[in-house]
């Protein structure tokens, strides 16, 4: 136990599961609270509080406990220092168990009864779907960088493609719950880690059985009946991030949501970037306050929706700021806006509708500079000069604009085209095109052809047969300056974020058009925040630094295209109990840009941890290609004790291609 100023700390309280299960939470709590009873505010999810979440959670979770409210971090069964096994994502056992936790905390001595639950990607998806199963003691939740559509719209599939995040994200949980628990908590942590090495799911193989939306997506998916969630929702987001489209579908969808977007990528927006950052936690406060204590806070007056319009800037990898203004709307978020429509033609792209016959037909490693799905390790990550994906693409351009334009909401792409093969996919860009040609990736959007108008029964293409499809582009809020032009880009290839389809195809495009959702320019900032507070930082010593690389090679004798990531997230020591963890992350994918059958994705993660005279260590690995009928996967994990081998196993799986 551990005591700040008006708070204790519990680092490993114990919540025993009605089936013996033990989870482990860490609480901070004000210093009253056995004889005040306070709300409570729970995060859940698989990250591990002892070593992966610390330097968030050291910013959060005290910070709420100082101003009254008792604040629990739980690890989900299987990961961390929790006992049982975690089989999957989102599970019905995951989401039943989070409402034990619930009900237990309302229970206790210091808790009031009221409960709100916050988090981030995991936490935030499951905070939506808890919400929707309506836990009596569940007034309130903050979902951060997340989904309402598991399917359409989370790191497997987007637009019916199959996202190379399901490979690479997959691979990550291969490492992240195959660790050891502290062994300084439990005695009996070596046969949990040995239970959990071998009961450990290979998750991109479950992922890969579910290529349409099936009941394994709609379970989880909170659009499915978004009246279920009572609880009172404040969703967050950020344009760096994949989950985009999330906050403006709450707030429209929700009655009483609010909405929040920021420049951000995936991180809390007291400490993300690119800056401007928020006073985050004291908007979270003002939450909590109205809807676990009853407190008139004014949150109700809100706009419900405020986003930042970002200044169109030049193409970077990485930004560490966005200039841009603060907009608000009242009522809803984007849906009521104006939308101006201009047309894809021979000549560009035009207000007025005109003769369209254009083929595009785009080598396999069209999409280099599409930068990560989810940008979140804070490396080079963001999308870059979008020329050399655009020399491949079919483009079409508008003249310079006369004046600002300011783009807020999803925009839309309407495309009448026929296909060589009966399985195709299409990948649009809206691009922003400066006076010296340089051009930033605005928003995209892709679709897998099948799934043109079903993703529950997709069916395949007639070659050559014209068909007309929309294809939607994710939600931004985004300025073209005056003087400068927009593009939308075209291309049959988007690797490495999407999985090519088995042949290369050829698209004509007939007719076409780009619905743009446009708003009255913003002259000044239209919301307000206080700038960022925070608690005081997670004390670590550092023993390796942290580094990451992204690279781009070409093999001049094989004409192979590879990006190479590699990520060091370092190695340090906790300052408080003295752990002592690390890892290093590495992905590779390959492709011929002649042949899209040469497609290879590859990820390997070193986790080190050690206490004491305990070194463990684990090594994961995976491999991912395809034939025209097939997607072949191989895995391998190894488990090390003191320089020992204690575990090895390999997996080996064969999934077919449904309409992919």
């Amino acid at each position: 136990m551990n005591t700040l100023p008006d708070v204790i700390e519990y680092p490993d309280e114990a919540i025993v599961l009605a089936c013996g299960t033990r989870l482990s939470a860490r609480v901070w709590r004000p210093a009253g609270s056995d004889n005040t009873p306070v709300p409570a505010i729970l995060e859940y999810l698989p990250y591990r509080k002892r070593d992966g979440t610390c330097a968030r959670d050291a910013l959060t979770h005290p910070y709420f406990a100082a101003r009254g409210y008792a604040c629990l971090r739980v690890d989900i069964r299987g990961n961390g220092d929790s006992h049982g096994i975690m089989t999957d994502e989102y599970t019905e056992q995951e989401l039943s168990d989070a409402e034990e936790v619930i009900a237990w905390i309302a229970a206790q001595p210091w808790c009031s009864g009221k409960v709100g639950m916050m988090g981030i990607s995991w936490g935030g998806f499951n905070s939506l779907q808890v919400a929707a199963r309506a836990p009596e003691p569940l007034a309130a939740i903050i979902t951060l960088c997340s989904t309402v559509d598991r399917f359409a719209d989370d790191i497997h599939y987007k637009g019916g493609c199959l996202l190379n995040e399901n490979l690479g994200w997959g691979a990550t949980m291969w490492s992240y719950s195959s660790r050891a628990p502290d062994p300084a908590l439990r005695p009996d942590w070596r046969e949990m880690w040995l239970q959990r090495l071998e009961a450990e799911p290979f998750l991109p193989s479950v992922w890969l059985r579910h290529q349409r939306r099936d009941a394994y997506w709609q379970h989880g998916s909170v659009c499915e009946d978004i009246s279920a969630i009572k609880a009172k929702v404040l969703a967050i987001g950020g344009w760096g991030d994949a989950y985009k489209n999330a906050v403006p579908h709450l707030v429209e969808a929700l009655p009483g949501a609010k909405g929040i977007v920021g420049p951000w990528v995936h991180k809390y927006p007291h400490f993300a970037v690119p800056e401007p950052r928020i006073g985050f936690l004291q908007e979270a406060l003002r939450w909590w306050d109205r809807w676990l204590r009853d407190i008139d806070t004014g949150v109700e007056d809100d706009p419900d929706y405020r986003a930042y319009l970002m200044d169109g800037v030049r193409p970077a990898t990485w930004y560490t700021t966005r200039p841009g203004r603060w907009i608000a709307e009242d009522s809803g978020a984007t849906s009521h806006l104006p939308r101006r429509t201009l047309h894809l033609t021979d000549t560009g792209l035009h207000d007025s509708a005109a003769p369209l016959t254009r083929t595009v037909a785009s080598p396999a490693h069209c999409g280099a500079q599409s930068g990560e799905y989810c940008a979140i390790w804070l490396g080079p990550e963001m999308p870059g000069d979008q020329r050399p994906d655009d020399a491949l693409s079919a483009c079409f351009d508008s003249a310079p604009h006369d004046s600002d334009l300011d783009i807020v909401g999803a925009p839309q792409v309407t495309l009448t085209l026929a296909a060589s093969h009966a399985q195709a996919q299409v990948a649009v860009r809206l691009n922003h095109v400066h006076p010296d040609g340089a051009s930033t990736r605005i928003t995209y959007g892709v679709l897998n052809l099948s799934h043109r108008d079903d993703p529950v029964t997709p069916a395949p293409m007639t070659p050559g047969a014209a068909t007309t499809l929309t294809i939607p582009l994710d939600h931004i809020a985004y300025r073209l300056p005056a003087g400068h032009r927009l593009r939308v880009a075209v291309s049959t290839a988007y690797w490495p974020l999407i999985w090519p389809a088995p042949q290369a195809t050829e698209l004509t495009l007939t007719a076409g058009h780009l619905d743009l959702p446009l708003r009255a320019p913003a002259t000044s900032d239209e919301a307000h925040f206080p700038p960022p507070e925070a608690a005081d930082p997670w004390q670590t010593e550092e023993i390796r630094p942290p580094a990451h690389v992204r690279r781009q090679e070409t093999d001049m004798t094989t004409g192979v295209v590879s990006l190479v990531i590699e990520d060091d997230f370092g190695k340090l020591r906790d300052g408080d109990h003295g752990l002592i963890t690390g890892s290093v992350a590495r992905e590779r994918w390959d492709i011929h840009p002649d042949d899209p059958l040469s497609a290879r994705g590859q990820c390997h993660w070193s986790d080190e941890l050690q206490r004491g005279s305990t070194s463990l260590r684990t090594e994961t690995r995976c491999e991912m290609w395809s034939d025209a009928t097939h997607f072949h996967m191989t895995a391998r994990l190894e488990a090390w004790e003191n320089g020992a081998l204690i575990y090895e196993r390999d997996v080996e799986d064969r999934v077919p291609r449904d309409h992919m």
